[in-house]
């Protein structure tokens, strides 16, 4: 980068620098929220509300379907087992 574009660029230095740290913030909410311990955490409360009428079995699959899919992603060893009971 060129003097004179730094010169030009020194402005938006300070919103640039907002950028990058709300970039770090979200990588690591994503980070935190695909922890498998987290995901598996989720998966055990989907299971509950299911089993207390909270919630309809095709809004468990839907559900169950998507944090399985997140944790196999995360390297969570978590496999295709159904978590729901009969």
């Amino acid at each position: 980068m060129g003097v004179l574009s730094q010169v030009v660029l020194f402005p938006l230095a300070p919103v640039r620098g907002v950028v990058w740290i709300a970039e770090r913030v979200r990588d690591m909410a994503e980070e935190e929220m695909c922890h498998p311990s987290v995901l598996r955490a989720r998966l055990a409360a989907l299971n509950e509300a299911l089993e207390s009428g909270a919630i309809g079995p095709e809004e468990f699959d839907r559900e169950e379907d998507r944090l399985l899919d997140l944790l196999e992603r995360s390297g969570g060893r978590g496999g295709r087992a159904r978590v729901r009971t009969p």
